[in-house]
C-alpha cells in the first residue's frame, strides 16, 4: 500500500522513512504530487492542524495520507512556541533564527526553570474520510547554546537529562526510541497494519 506523507520538511521525511519502513509501505511526498494545494496551518492545536493536512492531501491524492504536526513547549513561556514553533522567529520557518531567538528569550533563565516537552500528533486520513490521530511526547530541558550537529529545528537545545545528550547528539535510531515522534507513530504504526485486512485499498 502507498502512504503520502503531508511534509516538505526532508529531516522529518528521513525521520518517517525510518520509522515506517519495516511495515513494507510505499512512502511518497508532497514533492511526488506537486499539484496538491498548500495547507494554511490556521489551527489552535497540534492535532488540528495535523488533521487539516492528512484531509487535504487524501482529498487531493485519493490515498491514505500522513500528517504530523508538532512542536515545542517550554514552561517558562507559558507553552510557546507551541504549534508556531516552526514559525516562531518569523514565516520563513529558519531554524537557526528560532533557536536564537529560543535562546535570547530564556538568557539568564536557571536551569530548573528550562522545562520543556517536544510534543507530537499524527493523523491517518483515509480516502473515504475518517481520520485517525495518535499523540507522544518527551520531556528534557532547554540548554544556552547547541549542541551536536544532528537533527533539525529546536533539537540542538533540546537536551534529555536521562541520556545526557542533546536530540542532535543522538542518532536516528536513538532518538526513535525515545521522541514525541518515535512514541507517536509506535501507535501510528499499529493502525496502518490494520488497514490492510480491514479492506482499504489505494487507488492506482
Amino acid at each position: 500500500m502507498r502512504i503520502v506523507v503531508a511534509t516538505g520538511n526532508i529531516g522529518k521525511l528521513q525521520e518517517l522513512e525510518t520509522m515506517l519502513g519495516p511495515l513494507g509501505v510505499e512512502i511518497k511526498s508532497m514533492a511526488d504530487y506537486p499539484d496538491i494545494p498548500e495547507v494554511v496551518e490556521d489551527g489552535e492545536t497540534f492535532a488540528e492542524n495535523a488533521a487539516k493536512k492528512a484531509r487535504v492531501v487524501a482529498g487531493a491524492t485519493g490515498e491514505v495520507a500522513l500528517a504530523d504536526d508538532s512542536g515545542l513547549e517550554v514552561d517558562f513561556l507559558d507553552g510557546a512556541p507551541g504549534v508556531y514553533s516552526a514559525r516562531f522567529a518569523g514565516e520563513e520557518k529558519d531554524d537557526r533564527a528560532n533557536n536564537e531567538k529560543l535562546m535570547r528569550l530564556l538568557e539568564g533563565v536557571p536551569p530548573e526553570k528550562r522545562g520543556a516537552r517536544f510534543r507530537c500528533v499524527v493523523a491517518l486520513a483515509l480516502p473515504g474520510g475518517r481520520v485517525v490521530t495518535t499523540e507522544g511526547a518527551c520531556e528534557g530541558v532547554i540548554v544556552d547554546r547547541p549542541r551536536g550537529e544532528g537533527g533539525f529545528g529546536y533539537d540542538p537545545l533540546f537536551y534529555v537529562p536521562r541520556l545526557g545528550k542533546t536530540f542532535a547528539q543522538l542518532d536516528m535510531s536513538e532518538k526513535n526510541l525515545i521522541s514525541h515522534r518515535g512514541k507517536a507513530f509506535d501507535q501510528a504504526r499499529e493502525v496502518i497494519a490494520s488497514l490492510r485486512p480491514a479492506g482499504i485499498q489505494n487507488s492506482e
